[in-house]
């Protein structure tokens, strides 16, 4: 199940804006996003066997988002099981499937403030998730 926010940033300004902001706020530059999960922990439903039983030995599902500098939700993702990881949560979620679709009008590649050094946009993420070129 996916419930996403509205403002998901869709056109090449706001992602921009969004990069800017984290560069401002933590001089991280060509930064679109910081992603990661949570176990919101849930009676399971009768039945439902080790569907839920995450590795942190109870009961969840999961809540992937997608965040800006400010902490603000982008995109969320939730009601997977708790004992699917992270990364098999995104690689399953709408939000994977329009970034290779390039549905979402992220630039590839911008030149890093101050320098002449041309970088990819980037989401900053843990060891949960594949790294990808895009």
């Amino acid at each position: 199940m996916c419930v996403n926010t509205v403002q998901v940033p869709k056109t090449v300004p706001e992602w921009k804006n969004v990069a800017n902001n984290f560069f401002l706020q933590w001089q991280f530059p060509n930064c679109i996003g910081s992603l990661d999960g949570k176990h919101v922990r849930i009676q399971p439903p009768p039945n439902s066997g080790s569907l839920y039983y995450n590795y942190k030995h109870f009961n969840s599902i999961v809540l992937l988002a997608l965040v800006d500098a400010g902490y603000n939700f982008l995109y969320v993702d939730i009601g997977s099981y708790g004992r699917i990881s992270d990364g098999r949560v995104f690689n399953s979620c709408s939000l994977l499937t329009a970034v290779e679709q390039q549905a979402l009008e992220i630039r590839a590649d911008e030149q890093l403030p101050n320098s002449n050094c041309t970088t990819p946009y980037v989401i900053v993420a843990d060891e949960a998730f594949t790294l990808k070129k895009y």
